[in-house]
């Protein structure tokens, strides 16, 4: 039935039919526009698509777009047309003479709607018409979206500058990025070189993306890994990238770009506004010299250096980076009162802190240049000249410098004989004078010298403040006392004794400690009447833990007497921001064909903008093996994937995926899901917020259980293996039959063999794949494990050398698969065998077992008779020889005999 006839004029009924039940059907023509509503910026360049399906008529179809003003909602004013060039109103008639506005053709029946530079007028109501080509009205003929225009909130700052480092130096480049943006959006800052002012074309150094997650570019992706090139975040709006170590190829216009991100309703990402600062020009100077016109002196040289106090060791610093400390030095360097550092290139640093007695002496440093990194024999050494290092009682830190690649001394010329006497503020030297280089702090309760810390409040929340008042008491009127107050702290949990704060001295002076730089700008020292007040403001985690004072009694010009006392502790508790993070707590499932690809949603319900999320992926397995949830994959904030132990093989780790897919969700990708991914999948979120002092996890949700079940087309394939139970001995090798019954010629098998504890998730032991490929997850079991097939449709597989781990229950799997097309195998039935328990026995141990397990004591065995019978030879041998010497000197004594019986002498 023709609503209207072909060529008819539509009216106001042009874009969509008369009555509803007749727009329904085969063939009918359906107008479909980019989903709403759009936020862009001010400026801008946009786009919109239109297409249109399911229309008669010629293959090349015509687009008009029109816009109703949110001023005048009923109004429809025209655009532009591509079959009418008068069609466009008067208001945009010249934007689009000049092509500011202009409609893209992608194909025949599929359009683009460019606005070059988007401007607050054109905020309102789209419309995509297209006039009917069809022998009669039927379907729709356009659609509507919302296009909103936001002012442009995207700022990005980096001060212009001109660098000129020495290779091996480090740089450290901030950029300011901020927006004001009412809806939600997401950033990406990147950083990029320019070789050369005629340069266009880019060189990607390091970028975070919108999705949190770092990446290199090509030429950085080695540095990056091995730590040598990084990105910060540093606050709420600073980005800061850091090169270790620069090289000559980093020499070029560093600038910064960031883009803000808005999430389409399509659940597609744009970027809404892109910005980059200005540039800054990077020089990396090398050393060496050409040598003629064909050679050169390689510009890399490595250095090790060493500190030495009294002749002795303290710690060295090789080429490669490694720092190694002297076993006496080493606890100390842990508490983080010793360090040693390469600055750059020419300056190597020894830093004392908390410095005593033990630390006096003459120091040394030496450097030796060698030919690459592993190298032991040296080039050349230098030796520093000695620095004489007095510690007085007031000391605080000292600071042992190598300037230069000679291992020069930096402090020549101001010193004199005596040496140094060092006292100040942590890594720096100073010179107090004299007279309090005389007087030391005696600890003596004799004059009732008491300090009492008092707080208002122990418990405090992120930002806030809260002030620490140490009242001073003593048995002598506290106008005559020269007072020194210390303040120290110890953090929560404790990371060794407590550490000096800062101190006040007498007369005024105020010297930090150690523990100054986590209260850098925070701490602030005020004096009312004897008491002494410290003020922590803007608290963060690192000012949790236990404070004390320390009072201490000085001795005057007339030399009174001394004293020192210290405070009762106040704990701190910092109670950071609270957590509003939500996740969808529903269960559900999810059904899945035998070797197709699945995925397991999480969705959050609530996480506040400024925070960033880590999910965590667990497996349930089912019964038998119901135990802990098995990790899968932990996606950090940062983006970093790690793997649970019993997913961390690589062709685990290929098949789950963790994804995040828009800003409210998650999911778990599985690839070629098999019998062994039914189960239950839960996804834990945690929330993480940059709090000033670095990331902290403010609170977690976890989601309901998702059941994975798959679905078959086949009739299931029946391993024949039954429950038996057996016993293996040790050392000896077992075997494990798995066979088919119901086994189809056309398929392909595959099978999987594993094994596990009571209540514990089994592992696979080996896997034979329909492709005729053998995996082993557990690379250590890989040469005691042989595989056989007896018959078709028959897998033996021998565990050799049976070991006490070997024991638990072991089962089988088979997996059938069919060819559909080309190439393409897919899963159509599968099924498990029995349990199997191995109990391993200890061999027992006989004579003989003994003897033919011991190579040693049988060789000796079998070669006994042997050596036995070559001994009784030669012990006849000797036997004879020896019987025959006895015999003839017996008769030569006869003889002799005789004649002096005779009264005779034998002459010769």
């Amino acid at each position: 039935m023709n609503l209207v006839p072909s060529g008819s004029p539509v009216g106001s009924s042009k874009r969509a039919c008369f009555m509803a039940s007749f727009c329904v059907g085969a063939g009918q023509r359906v107008v479909t526009v980019q989903k709403g509503p759009l936020y862009r910026v001010r400026g801008s360049h946009v786009t919109l698509w239109c297409k249109v399906s399911g229309y008669q008529g010629p293959a090349e179809q015509n687009f008009q777009w029109s816009i109703y003003l949110p001023s005048a909602p009923e109004r429809e004013v025209q655009i532009v047309s591509t079959a009418d060039p008068s069609f466009p109103y008067a208001v945009y008639a010249q934007r689009v003479h000049s092509r500011e506005i202009y409609v893209e053709r992608v194909q025949g029946d599929a359009v683009l709607l460019h606005i070059k530079e988007l401007q607050d007028q054109d905020a309102g109501e789209y419309e995509c018409h297209t006039p009917n080509t069809d022998e009669r009205y039927f379907g729709s003929y356009s659609a509507k979206m919302n296009l909103s225009v936001i002012p442009d909130t995207l700022s990005v700052s980096m001060g212009s500058q001109v660098l000129t480092q020495a290779e091996g130096d480090a740089v450290e480049l901030t950029c300011e990025v901020s927006k004001t943006t009412a809806q939600h959006t997401h950033l990406s800052v990147g950083w990029y070189r320019l070789q050369g002012a005629g340069e266009h074309q880019a060189e990607e150094i390091l970028t975070l993306s919108k999705d949190f997650v770092l990446k290199p570019g090509p030429s950085y992706t080695q540095r990056f890994l091995s730590g040598n090139v990084r990105l910060d975040k540093v606050g709420n709006t600073t980005y800061k990238l850091s090169i270790m170590a620069v090289e000559p190829s980093d020499q070029g216009q560093l600038y910064c770009e960031a883009a803000e991100w808005i999430e389409d309703p399509d659940e597609t990402w744009k970027d809404i506004s892109r910005k980059q600062t200005e540039k800054t020009e990077l020089s990396v100077t090398t050393e060496g010299k050409a040598l003629g016109s064909s050679s050169s002196v390689s510009s890399s040289r490595y250095f090790q250096v060493a500190w030495l106090l009294d002749g002795v060791e303290v710690a060295r610093l090789g080429p490669s980076g490694l720092l190694a400390w002297k076993k006496e030095y080493e606890e100390r360097a842990g508490l983080g009162q010793l360090r040693a550092f390469k600055q750059s290139s020419a300056v190597y640093i020894l830093a004392v802190y908390g410095v005593g007695p033990k630390d006096s002496g003459a120091y040394h440093c030496s450097a030796s240049e060698v030919k690459a990194p592993g190298d032991v024999q040296s080039i050349q050494t230098n030796l520093s000249s000695a620095i004489r290092v007095d510690v007085k009682p007031i000391g605080q830190s000292i600071l042992v410098a190598l300037l230069g690649k000679t291992c020069s001394d930096p402090w020549a010329g101001e010193r004199g004989e005596s040496g140094l006497a060092l006292a100040g503020t942590t890594g720096s030297l100073s010179f107090p004078t004299g007279c309090w280089f005389g007087g030391g702090l005696v600890r003596n309760s004799g004059l009732g010298l008491r300090a009492k810390l008092i707080s208002r409040t122990a418990t405090v929340r992120y930002t806030q403040s809260f002030e620490l008042v140490c009242q001073v008491s003593a048995s002598h009127p506290m106008e005559e006392m020269l007072l020194s107050v210390g303040w120290f702290f110890q953090p929560n949990p404790p990371d060794g004794s407590y550490q000096e704060l800062v101190r006040v001295l007498p007369n005024g002076t105020v010297s930090w400690g150690p523990a100054q730089p986590r209260f850098q700008g925070k701490a602030q020292l005020r004096k009312v009447d004897a008491s002494s007040w410290l003020r922590i403001h803007g608290v963060v985690s690192g000012h949790a833990g236990t404070y004390q004072c320390e009072v201490g009694l000085w001795r005057t010009p007339r030399g009174q007497p001394t004293a020192s006392t210290t405070s009762n502790a106040v704990g701190i508790q910092v109670i950071p921001p609270e957590s509003k993070l939500q996740v969808a707590a529903k269960e559900s499932s999810v059904e899945v064909a035998g070797g197709a690809d699945t995925s397991i949603e999480c969705r959050i319900l609530f996480s506040q903008n400024d925070s960033q999320l880590a999910v965590t992926w667990y497996f349930l397995p089912p019964p038998p093996a119901d135990a802990t949830p098995l990790q899968i994959v932990r996606a950090s904030y940062s983006g970093l994937l790690e793997y649970g132990a019993d997913f961390s093989s690589p062709a685990q780790r290929s098949r789950f995926l963790s994804q995040r897919v828009s800003s409210e969700a998650f999911q778990l990708r599985i690839l070629s899901a098999g019998p062994g991914d039914q189960g239950g999948y839960r996804c834990l979120v945690e929330e993480w917020r940059w709090l000033e002092d670095g990331w902290h996890g403010l609170g977690e949700g976890q989601s309901g259980r998702t059941s994975l079940r798959l679905r078959l087309p086949g009739s299931p394939t029946r391993p024949s293996k039954s429950p038996a139970h057996c016993s293996r001995r040790f050392l000896e090798a077992g075997e494990r039959l798995c066979s088919s019954d119901t086994h189809v010629p056309t398929a392909r098998l595959s099978a999987s063999w594993f094994r596990g504890e009571e209540g514990g998730h089994p592992r696979t032991l080996l896997t034979l794949r329909h492709d005729g490929s053998i995996e082993y997850p557990q690379e250590g079991l890989a040469g005691r494990l042989q595989l056989r097939r007896p018959a078709a449709g028959d897998f033996s597989l021998t565990l050799g050398g049976v070991e006490v781990g070997d024991a638990g229950l072991y089962h089988c799997q088979l997996q059938e698969w069919q060819q559909r097309g080309k190439g393409e195998w897919a899963l159509q039935a599968w099924a498990r065998s029995g349990y199997t328990r191995l109990t391993t026995i200890p061999k027992e141990s006989t004579v003989l077992s003994t003897i033919c397990s011991s190579p040693p004591l049988l060789n000796f065995i079998l070669f006994l008779p042997l050596i036995l019978i070559l001994l009784l030879a030669l012990a006849g041998f000797c036997w004879c020889v020896l019987s025959r010497k006895s015999k003839k000197g017996c008769t030569k004594g006869e003889e002799l005999m005789e004649l002096k019986g005779a009264g005779g002498v034998k002459r010769t």
